[in-house]
């Protein structure tokens, strides 16, 4: 996926705007912007990372003070880490467990009932293949798009310019480093479509919820 702004011939584009973008920047050039975003995150994340753990409320209101766009019910569990925190866009119910990294450079975008195991990094940051071209500390990013009704193993990494679809869930250790389609279980190194999730699966945990409600039931639980 390419995510390049079109400019006019001589339009002078400062190293945010690049990095945002797609095309490559220097992390060395001065840009006050980016700077300003950087100790934002940096505030950010010694508040977040020294909450007491059970204290979900202040969590979700600093997500929501820094990330672009958060649904409701949004639930990310401490220690956690990221670039800069402004191009996260979750939906409703996202919740990402212990030790989530998010290198977010450029868009990372998530949809709604997303859940990330322990250990999961989302990447969006990249370096030049070219050994000579990266000894001169030139990046790019390349965002990410998760789709609705998404789970995703521990010790996953999502690549730079990945979209996953929806309905989807990704094997624990996959290395994702291309797109993966809707209504699919994935898993691997690097990351590749195992089977369908197809109407035999959903009948399967159909019955399994029939049967948990119908136990909370003789026992006189409700949800």
């Amino acid at each position: 996926m390419r995510y390049y702004f079109r400019h006019n011939k001589g339009f002078k584009m400062s190293q945010y705007e690049r990095m945002i973008s797609g095309r490559l920047y220097s992390w060395k050039i001065k840009d006050e912007k980016r700077e300003a975003l950087s100790n934002k995150r940096n505030e950010f994340l010694d508040e977040f990372n020294q909450t007491s753990y059970g204290d979900f409320k202040k969590r979700e209101e600093l997500i929501r003070a820094l990330f672009k766009q958060v649904g409701k019910n949004a639930c990310i569990n401490k220690p956690f880490h990221c670039d800069y925190g402004c191009h996260i866009s979750v939906g409703d119910y996202f919740f990402a467990n212990f030790n989530c990294t998010m290198l977010d450079v450029a868009p990372i975008t998530i949809g709604n009932h997303v859940f990330l195991a322990p250990n999961v990094s989302i990447f969006t940051a990249g370096h030049p293949i070219s050994a000579k071209i990266r000894q001169e500390d030139l990046e790019y990013g390349l965002p990410v798009v998760i789709g609705n009704d998404v789970w995703i193993g521990g010790n996953c990494v999502i690549n730079p310019g990945v979209t996953i679809g929806s309905n989807v869930v990704i094997g624990s250790g996959s290395v994702v480093t291309k797109d993966i389609p809707s209504g699919v279980i994935a898993a691997g190194n690097p990351c590749r479509v195992i089977r369908v999730i197809d109407e035999q699966e959903e009948k399967k945990w159909a019955l399994k919820a029939e049967e948990f409600y119908n136990d909370l039931k003789k026992e006189g639980i409700s949800l």
